[in-house]
């Protein structure tokens, strides 16, 4: 709720919301400062845009405001506005004008061009999925109120409706990932549900939601099927599901912050030699030019500029790596977090188990009596009212010539061996009161128990479906009303999770052993659905049917008994989760099934050990007086013991830490319970076919669907492998071995740049540099050909316990760093002072180019200043900078060698032949031109012989 007098709100608990007005000399003087800074102030911003809106305006009231600003606990999208302005960019930008000044064209041109690639390879991949997923024109035109029409042969809806008339199939996979096609009814005029106000959630199983495709829609006697638009745009589900996408919870990950932290003391470092080079060429009484050119470069010397490219080319080599695995990504970013987890979420059914479901058997409940257990419910039991509720009480429905639906109820009706026949449109058109789609019992099956029966008396065992209920995950059941030919009276049907429809039943048609038997099968692994059967009243009317609501329907119901289904464990679940194991990853289920059943799965996959007593906690929420309640008791012992606190704070924090399986879990608790898990410092991900997981899918820091459908979107990772091997290749392949990638690119580009800068600061020191094509040569044939090839390392064979460090600011790290820093510093000062003292050494002046100087056998003498060649105004030809840059260079590819970490998390380097190959030869290259010089080849590095000969 927002309240206009106030010009700071809270609104839905997710974003804050401040009121501004805009002021004028505020204005004024942000103009002033964008002037004299040259633009600079409108960028900086442009990047805060908080401090743009108070540097511009004032606080208001609400009422008054002319500018909201809000704050949301969501992230940014990567849009190539934002992408381009990124402070890393301008600072090459920055650098790049910088580096014309000083007449470093070539390489300035380089590295825009590098940048462009970054750039153009960075937005690849995200803003391909955005692209497709625009949505179409027509929804523009609509606006809530509106009434829609949804014609027979179906239609992609543009915008969430809700139906007024009708009935529709619809195929919404792109929103739930279940392939499944699912009825929708109009919306209730009467009862509970007709009299409360319209929510999208409570009413979706009559809301047809956008981006989804009505498969059909079936209009009665002359009526159309009719549609309310209640909303648009972005405002809808699948807007949701979009926006979702562009603009994520931001996933906090240690190595990036870390990395922003090491690059802000890397520009300490560079303003210490820019005090350094502005108090050395002052004293050297060099040009105020010169002093700003060569102090503003040492700054962009220590910020690599490749750095970009580089960690760009890990993550391109990553996807392409797990494309061959059978796993496409649409969030590079997360492939890194991949090599963190610690923990995974398991989704069940389809995921560590089978799809399907078999039919274990049948166990049906007579006069408050349980019967026997049996394998078949079709023959011997074809005309009662348990066979009967098995052929009717679905939402199948014929789609070109086949039967579509829940794959729960194609199974229990394809047993049964009747047929379903569904009114043509004409014939429904014909019909007042509607005709209903008809179920009838197999005709062998007829003949066999009435031989003298006539076709007229057959008829007799077609039932007509009259109204449905369809099935609700947060109810837990679905209903039907029905009309056997030729009877009077209607009778109603139900199913669903057995301790819903038992409290539903009146307390004399349940057998007193249910609970006993329900929990033995639960315990075994079987999923267990319950029937009902109530006769309706011989009054009752279609019409006076059409009117009633559910509650109204499904109550005083008689037991019929229990349908036990088997599903399968996958042949993989238990091999992976053990390989999870052994690497000290946990690993727990989230299902919405009975937690019996749960356990009974987690037993078989390894998730549960065999001798593991199990204790089951059910939480009750505080409702009216009565407080939040936790019950606990060991699966072996049915008595409960109960344990209350009103907070739940402490008892929530033991069950994440220690609970393996989270039973009847809605799409929104598994969420909250990612959520949660990340709370208390989990690197969480999940594993799901995209049926009810989408939203722990997006919210888990790496979220695995085996689901290829568009539901796939709101998953970083989408496996075309279904089942969950994929998790251990994702961790192993493409998330340990690019976070340890990560980290070697890093640390060598971080050397590279204090390498660098060693070199300008001691040359700084003689009033000289590196040229432009030795800045070059090493920023891109050694630089990026080493770190593209260094990404190239394949993963390491098995999955260990150890993990990869998770940030870059730690002991280990940090010491080889500084280790190798200080080599590095020691060699490239030995060598700058050495070379002073060779006997052919000479020193530089304006109008000499010593290491050019033409001179006897001996060599001239020291000191000696003599003129042969072009001038060298900016002391690029002297034996410092010759001697400096080979000394770099074989430090640069002596660091990649050092950081290019392998076991455990990767194959050694020398399985990496390319990386081997462009080590060897740029070796062997630089000892060939320091050792035999190549005049053109030392022409166009700049560089001399280090000889005595001159």
């Amino acid at each position: 709720m927002i309240h206009d007098s106030e010009s700071r709100t809270v609104t839905r608990g997710w974003q804050e919301v401040w009121a501004y007005r805009p002021c004028v000399w505020k204005r004024v003087l942000v103009g002033f400062g964008a002037a004299a800074s040259g633009g600079l102030l409108l960028l900086l911003l442009y990047w805060l845009p908080e401090w743009r809106v108070k540097a511009t305006c004032n606080a208001s009231p609400l009422r008054d405001a002319r500018t909201l600003l809000l704050r949301a606990t969501v992230g940014h999208s990567t849009l190539p506005l934002i992408t381009v302005l990124n402070p890393f960019y301008i600072f090459q930008l920055f650098s790049v004008i910088l580096w014309s000044f000083d007449s470093y064209y070539y390489y300035a041109s380089a590295i825009v061009f590098m940048s462009v690639i970054s750039i153009a390879t960075s937005l690849f991949c995200p803003m391909g999925i955005i692209i497709c997923k625009l949505e179409e024109a027509m929804s523009t035109e609509l606006v809530p109120g509106d009434v829609i029409v949804i014609p027979a042969n179906g239609m992609i809806m543009p915008c969430d409706a809700v139906l007024v008339s009708g009935t529709s199939i619809v195929n919404e996979s792109m929103l739930t990932g279940e392939s499944v096609p699912v009825t929708k009814t109009a919306l209730p005029s009467s009862g509970s549900e007709g009299a409360s106000t319209y929510s999208t959630e409570e009413h979706k199983r009559y809301t047809l939601f956008c981006g989804t495709q009505v498969i059909q829609s079936r209009f009665y006697t002359g009526q159309l099927v009719k549609a309310v638009v209640v909303t648009t745009g972005f405002n809808t589900e699948k807007g949701q599901l979009v926006r979702s996408i562009l603009y994520p919870k931001p996933t906090d990950f240690k190595l990036y912050r870390d990395a922003y932290l090491f690059l802000l003391c890397l520009v300490g470092v560079a303003m210490i030699g820019f005090i350094y080079t502005i108090v050395l060429s002052i004293i050297n009484q060099v040009p105020a030019k010169t002093i700003i050119i060569e102090s503003l470069d040492i700054i962009t010397i220590t910020v690599p500029p490749a750095l970009p490219a580089a960690m760009t080319a890990g993550v391109v080599y990553a996807q392409r790596r797990l494309k061959r695995l059978g796993i496409f990504c649409i969030s590079p970013q997360r492939i890194n977090m991949c090599g963190q987890l610690n923990l995974v979420c398991f989704d069940k059914t389809g995921t560590l188990t089978e799809d399907g479901l078999d039919l274990w058997g049948v166990q049906r409940a007579e006069h408050g009596r349980s019967a026997p257990p049996s394998e078949s419910a079709c023959e011997s039991l074809v005309f009662t009212p348990f066979v009967v509720c098995m052929a009717s009480c679905h939402s199948l429905t014929n789609i070109n010539g086949e039967l579509s639906g829940d794959p729960l109820d194609l199974k229990m009706f394809s047993v049964t061996g009747w047929t379903l026949e569904e009114p043509t449109e004409e014939e429904t058109a014909l019909h007042n009161p509607i005709m209903p789609t008809v179920v009838r019992p197999p005709k062998h099956l007829v003949s066999e128990a009435q031989q003298n029966f006539t076709l007229s008396e057959t008829m007799r065992y077609e039932v007509g479906i009259v109204r449905q209920f369809p099935f609700s995950s947060a109810l837990q059941r679905m209903s039907v009303v029905v009309r056997r030919l030729g009877e009077k009276h209607m009778d109603s049907y139900l199913k669903g999770a057995p301790e819903v429809v038992a409290k539903l039943c009146t307390e004399d048609s349940v057998p007193e052993s249910f609970g006993e038997t329900l929990e033995a099968y639960t315990r075994k692994g079987f999923r267990v659905i319950a029937l009902a059967h109530r006769q309706l009243e011989p009054k009752l009317s279609w019409h006076r049917v059409q009117n009633l609501n559910r509650d109204q329907i499904e109550t005083n119901m008689d037991f019929l008994g229990l349908i036990i289904m088997q599903n399968k464990l996958k042949s993989e679940s238990a091999g992976v989760l053990q390989d999870l194991q052994r690497a000290d990853i946990r690993t727990l289920m989230v299902t919405g099934d009975n937690m019996l059943t749960a356990i009974s799965v987690a037993r078989d996959c390894g998730m549960i050990r065999p001798r593991d007593r199990v204790i089951i906690a059910e939480a009750t929420p505080p409702k009216d007086v009565q407080p939040a309640s936790i019950m606990w008791c060991y699966t072996e012992n049915p008595d409960p013991g109960t344990s209350k606190d009103h907070q739940l704070g402490p008892s929530k924090t033991k069950l994440v830490l220690r609970a393996t399986v989270f039973a009847r879990m809605a799409p929104d608790q598994k969420t909250h319970l990612v959520e949660v898990l990340q709370s208390v410092d989990y690197i969480v991900g999940m594993c799901g076919d995209g049926a009810n997981d989408c939203g722990a899918l997006k919210r888990a820091h790496s979220g695995i669907s085996l689901s290829e459908l568009e539901a796939s979107v709101a998953s970083p990772f989408t496996s075309t492998t279904p089942n969950i091997s994929c998790v251990p290749n994702l961790i192993r392949w493409e998330g340990r071995a690019a976070l340890i990638t990560s980290f070697c690119v890093f640390k060598f580009m971080a050397l590279y740049s204090i390498i660098q800068y060693v070199s300008v600061t001691l040359l700084y020191s003689i009033l000289s540099n590196l040229g432009d094509f030795q800045f070059l040569f090493i920023d891109i044939a050694i630089i990026l050909l080493i770190v593209f090839t260094m990404s190239l390392n394949p993963a390491w064979r098995e999955l260990v316990s150890q993990r990869p460090p998770c940030g870059l600011i730690s002991g280990p790290l940090l010491f080889s760093v500084l280790t190798q820093i200080l080599t590095c510093l020691a060699f490239q000062v030995l060598a700058f002072l050495l070379v002073r003292q060779q006997a052919w050494y000479h020193v530089w002046t304006p109008l000499s180019n010593a290491c050019n100087v033409s001179a006897g056998p001996g060599g001239p003498s020291h000191g000696a200043n003599v003129t042969t060649g072009p001038h060298d105004h900016k002391n690029i030809r002297n034996y410092e900078n010759t001697t400096l840059f080979y000394v770099s260079t074989f430090q640069y590819l002596a660091v990649a060698i050092v950081f290019s970490k392998g076991k455990p998390f990767r194959l050694p380097s020398y399985r990496n032949w390319q990386f081997m190959l462009a080590c060897i030869s740029l070796y062997i290259f630089l000892f060939l031109i320091l050792l035999h010089p190549l005049p053109a080849i030392d022409s166009f590095l700049e560089v001399h012989p280090l000889t005595n000969t001159g």
